[in-house]
């Protein structure tokens, strides 16, 4: 089977992209035939090192391997595209992957599927100065602030503010990413992250063990830098304690379900450290991961290892999900 492999792209993310793509290249099974299709940051598409259509592309390949992050990969920009061409693709699809990209919209399908988020608000960056932001934000949520794009992904642009001239210089530097910001209160507590993947031992939807994620001493939220140099601590299966670990993994699926994910995702919650921050109110998700990372220091690889499955099986599985919907 002809696989093309979708990577780079306009995001910020276009670095993962290329590892993330890089790595499915290498492990592709015999099965496979490999086809590096790379998507530059003005959107063209090029195979074989030269500018094609998508629709050319598509007549090249078999199935596409959607390796591709944050805008247009994963946004349900590329999967509009493929969905016209009529080509079957990998990861969800083009409504869903929407829905996992705009933050504020995920968070709402997440409560009404009965999970819990922090106190949050979106703001519009052009509505009016990064002051008079940070006075709105401070009059409903207490500190300390976490301040991110209202979409995206990678931790780009992921800061945290504890006192009200930090908050807005940080919505100031934000807005540099996005002119929509989410604002969170940050909750204190254990990070963790769990994977999950359609139809696979039996299950319909299986939930791969969580991993906790223990940041460096002087990190209070996870960085762009520290995901992929190797800075954090990652611990698989989370050492959590069993019933902790199944309520992690019961809500990574609820969170699947939520915004009708396919193939495989991966969401990250907060458990919180004290009752001031929520304890006795329970385990907060943050978001969710319709196209988490391949890398080599990507967490769900790392996961997908603690059960015995080698990355190339889990190509194949993927694949072939995606191939058997059409």
């Amino acid at each position: 089977m002809k696989v093309g492999v979708l990577r780079g792209g306009p995001s910020s993310e276009y670095d993962v992209s290329l590892s993330t793509g890089g790595q499915i290249l290498a492990n592709l099974s015999d099965e496979h035939e490999g086809h590096d299709i790379l998507i530059d940051k003005q959107k063209v598409w090029h195979f074989k090192g030269l500018p094609v259509s998508p629709a050319r592309a598509a007549r090249q390949v078999d199935v596409f391997f959607n390796a591709l992050h944050g805008e247009y990969g994963e946004d349900g920009k590329v999967q509009s595209i493929l969905d016209q061409i009529g080509v079957p693709y990998t990861g969800s699809g083009s409504a869903a992957s929407a829905f996992g990209m705009d933050k504020p919209k995920a968070r709402e399908l997440f409560r009404q599927a009965g999970l819990r988020v922090p106190p949050g608000l979106t703001l519009d960056t052009q509505a009016a100065s990064a002051a008079e932001l940070a006075q709105l934000v401070f009059s409903k949520i207490s500190p300390p602030w976490v301040v991110k794009p209202a979409s995206g992904g990678s931790s780009v642009g992921l800061y945290l503010a504890r006192t009200l001239p930090e908050l807005a210089s940080m919505i100031e530097v934000a807005a540099e990413h996005s002119t929509n910001l989410l604002i969170e209160r940050h909750i204190r507590g254990r990070e963790v992250t769990c994977g999950v993947v359609d139809n696979f031992r039996g299950q319909e939807v299986y939930a791969l063990p969580p991993i906790e994620i223990r940041h460096p001493e002087n990190r209070a939220v996870w960085t762009y830098e520290d995901k992929y140099n190797g800075a954090t601590e990652e611990l698989c299966p989370a050492p959590l304690g069993d019933k902790l670990n199944r309520e992690i993994e019961r809500l990574a699926l609820a969170a699947h379900e939520a915004l009708g994910l396919r193939h495989y995702s991966r969401s990250d919650f907060i458990i919180p450290a004290s009752p001031a921050d929520g304890s006795s109110q329970g385990i907060y998700i943050l978001e969710v991961n319709s196209l988490p990372g391949l890398t080599k220091e990507s967490l769900l690889p790392k996961s997908l290892a603690a059960i015995g499955c080698n990355y190339s099986n889990f190509l194949d599985h993927v694949i072939r999900l995606a191939t058997e919907r059409r």
